[in-house]
């Protein structure tokens, strides 16, 4: 099927979806189907930097805690929190004006960010995000609006190759995990340029495919939620002297950080 033979024309129909800007039409999927591709409109230039940037942060991640320890932990292939090891690119990553110009319109109210962690894929060996999972865990409920969004940004390519992100559409619309034979017949492949992101409705179920090239795919990923959950990692309290606008230091979660006492918590009132 090609997309000029499928129908455009309607009748019977009082009410459309009309797309106004850019993010529209992202946001209509996420909302019908639980997931988009979305350009993040970096340049070359800033692309290399930031593949350059996840490769020096990996190599002192590992130097820092050990290889051996974060194998024990199962925790190898991902890098916590790298926006607060110093690095403006991941900050700016989590900042990226296409992605959160969508999360506004997904997410009513206010909303912040949950975590960022750096990912990998490994070639040919087994990948720990592999397997299916919402990004709100053990969870079995829908809302009428998301609750959380995720923004993987493909550091590399994601091909079929290489493990690109596998998703169940319009999962996020059902309480439970589909049988075995649903997910045969229903799971997509999601391919995207390095570059992109690929947001998510948390809820969605999803999982890394398998890796069978001879390099690593790469990747980071941002959750964004309301204010009601907590942060994985503190954000406010690990990252480095920047210079942050109020806008930016709302998203990154400085307002919303739980009050150590009752005077901390009336003076938050401020």
């Amino acid at each position: 099927m090609t997309e000029s033979s499928v129908p455009q024309k309607s009748y019977g129909v009082l009410q459309k979806t009309k797309l106004k800007t850019f993010s529209d039409e992202a946001v209509e999927q996420i909302r019908n189907l639980g997931y988009a591709v979305v350009n993040s409109e970096y340049t070359a230039t800033e692309l290399k930097s930031i593949s350059n940037e996840f490769g020096h942060t990996r190599e002192n991640y590992i130097k820092e805690h050990g290889e051996a320890k974060l194998k024990s932990f199962n925790e190898f292939c991902t890098i916590r929190s790298p926006l607060t090891h110093g690095s403006e690119c991941f900050l700016k990553l989590a900042l990226n004006k296409n992605v959160l110009s969508i999360v506004e319109k997904l997410i009513s109210g206010k909303f912040i960010l949950n975590q960022q962690n750096g990912v990998i894929n490994p070639a040919k060996e087994n990948y720990n995000q592999g397997i299916w999972h919402r990004d709100l865990p053990y969870q079995h409920f829908v809302s009428s609006t998301p609750l959380a969004i995720n923004a993987l940004f493909c550091v590399d390519d994601f091909t079929l190759d290489n493990g690109a992100i596998f998703v169940l559409p319009a999962s996020h619309k059902s309480d439970v995990f589909p049988s075995e034979n649903y997910i045969k017949k229903s799971a997509v492949q999601v391919e995207a340029k390095a570059g992109s992101f690929i947001l998510l409705d948390c809820m969605v179920f999803h999982a890394g495919g398998r890796n069978i090239t001879e390099l690593d795919r790469r990747a980071v990923n941002h959750v964004y939620n309301i204010p009601y959950f907590k942060q994985q990692i503190n954000i406010p309290l690990n990252i480095k002297d920047v210079d942050l606008s109020v806008e930016e230091k709302e998203i990154l979660g400085f307002n919303y950080m739980e009050p150590a006492s009752v005077i901390d918590y009336l003076a938050s009132r401020l």
